[in-house]
């Protein structure tokens, strides 16, 4: 088998910014010569295995962050983007935005952000809506996509906060059966916060919080896994709020609101390495072979919990398998996103209706497995299930939502829904990002052509896609 070339320029270019030395400067650093480097930085040459252990010693890199394209993301994005009409014909070939992708990286996130603009411009002007047109503050991107970019860029695991969790579940001893009342405890001790748990006066209300009495109140109708879950959400943002600000000084949003919206989702992740912290819950994962039925009766948490928790298992020398993870409403949007994998979800459009996350909802209390393959030929191991959030009685709210969780095929032997399947006589479905530009000709589930590619109409023949593509 032959070996995979490393191509890492625009890495090797940002950690040399990083630490604000020349080309010669790197080049004497790492005992090679500067046009060594250039050449490298210009992708024109690979890392050989003695300048990535030089990188590793001097630089204290860890080698699989080197070895990791994230390009696959940025390639899907500007392919997805440059589909659209508005760039007729003269769109780059895959080749070209594969270079740019990868050569040029914040080049190519800076397009993306342009398209996001125009697009969201678009849609504001179709729909004449009066109330953003008279309001000069509002974003073109919206603050809940910027974030998720965020969180989707840093592949879903922020160290720093991952640690500080880990480090606070030790001290908690955060297995104990008692674990909820330990959280309680914790939090009147070290904080002088008081947590009651009570019937909300709004059936809708999860929590709320009483500054001038320091009382957090939790619906008390809620699982003991959510309200552990979001009893740790407020901790974070009271003990962590230093490291919080940093984090959020880093990303550098557009907007204070979005900087609101990251503080929110950032203690979301504080609370999910509370309740699951990285060394033990890694552990048990490959115990149990990522069961993730087992992982929710271990650490008290829904399934829901167990498997974001596991999208974000990417620890530098302690990673998990690298999973997918997504939450889907009944409408069919993507409300929760998160990638490991090269499989790259819609950002503009709905999703393939042949993905198995649809028909989650039909087999309500079920686990459905289902083998997959995108049009680049990858092939993936995809989890679906639904479930039901109540709040209230009779007359409350029901939210209905369905969840995938997969990995690459190269990966199903590690779980234990992957067992029985054999990579090379297995049948597996075709599914793609988007129809809009899904490169598959027949497929009976098409919603709407292809942006890229023209269509014709045989008024002499119908299938059940009433045009032809090409």
């Amino acid at each position: 088998m032959a070996t995979r070339k490393i191509f890492a320029g625009a890495r090797l270019r940002a950690l040399r910014t990083q630490h604000r030395l020349t080309q010669g400067e790197l080049a004497a650093r790492l005992d090679i010569s500067a046009s060594y480097v250039n050449q490298i930085e210009s992708n024109q040459r690979p890392l050989t295995a003695s300048v990535m252990l030089a990188l590793a010693d001097r630089f204290n890199l860890d080698l699989s962050s080197l070895m990791t394209d994230g390009s696959d993301r940025l390639l899907a994005g500007l392919r997805e983007a440059l589909a659209d009409p508005v760039f007729g014909e003269g769109v780059p070939n895959l080749q070209e935005l594969k270079t740019v992708a990868a050569n040029a990286p914040d080049v190519a996130r800076a397009l993306l952000a342009l398209y996001e603009t125009y697009r969201k411009t678009n849609e504001r002007l179709a729909s004449v809506d009066a109330e953003l047109t008279r309001n000069p503050q509002a974003g073109l991107q919206t603050s809940y996509e910027e974030v998720r970019d965020f969180f989707h860029y840093a592949d879903n695991y922020i160290d720093p906060l991952d640690r500080a969790a880990e480090a606070l579940a030790e001290e908690l001893g955060i297995f104990a059966a008692d674990r909820l009342n330990r959280l309680i405890a914790y939090c009147g001790e070290a904080h002088d916060l008081r947590v009651v748990l009570t019937a909300p006066s709004q059936p809708d209300l999860i929590k709320n919080y009483d500054r001038s009495t320091r009382t957090l109140a939790i619906n008390g109708r809620l699982e003991p896994s959510t309200q552990f879950f979001q009893i740790a959400t407020h901790l974070a943002v009271a003990e962590q709020a230093t490291l919080l600000d940093h984090l959020l000084d880093a990303a550098s949003f557009k907007t204070a609101e979005a900087r609101s919206v990251a503080r929110m989702g950032l203690a979301n992740y504080f609370a999910g390495a509370l309740q699951m912290p990285y060394g033990a819950y890694l552990k048990a994962a490959e115990a149990h072979r990522y069961d993730i039925e087992e992982l929710a009766h271990l650490f008290g948490a829904s399934l829901e919990q167990v498997a974001h928790r596991l999208s974000s298992m990417q620890r530098p020398r302690e990673k998990g398998v690298p999973f997918f993870f997504a939450r889907v409403d009944a409408a069919g949007t993507i409300t929760k996103r998160h990638s490991a994998t090269a499989l790259q979800f819609a950002r503009f459009g709905g999703a393939c209706p042949l993905w198995n996350v649809h028909r989650a909802f039909e087999a309500h209390g079920q686990i459905i497995r289902q083998l997959a393959e995108t049009p680049d030929g990858n092939r993936y191991l995809s989890l679906a299930w639904s479930s039901e959030k109540r709040s209230g009685g009779y007359n409350g709210i029901t939210r209905r939502y369905a969840y995938a969780l997969g990995c690459e095929i190269s990966h199903a032997n590690r779980l234990v829904y992957g067992s029985d399947v054999d990579p090379v006589r297995a049948r597996f479905d075709p599914i793609g990002i988007s129809c809009r530009i899904c490169e598959r000709r027949a497929c009976p589930q098409r919603s709407v052509p292809p942006l890229a590619a023209e269509i014709s109409i045989d008024g002499d023949h119908r299938a059940i896609v009433p045009y032809q593509i090409g």
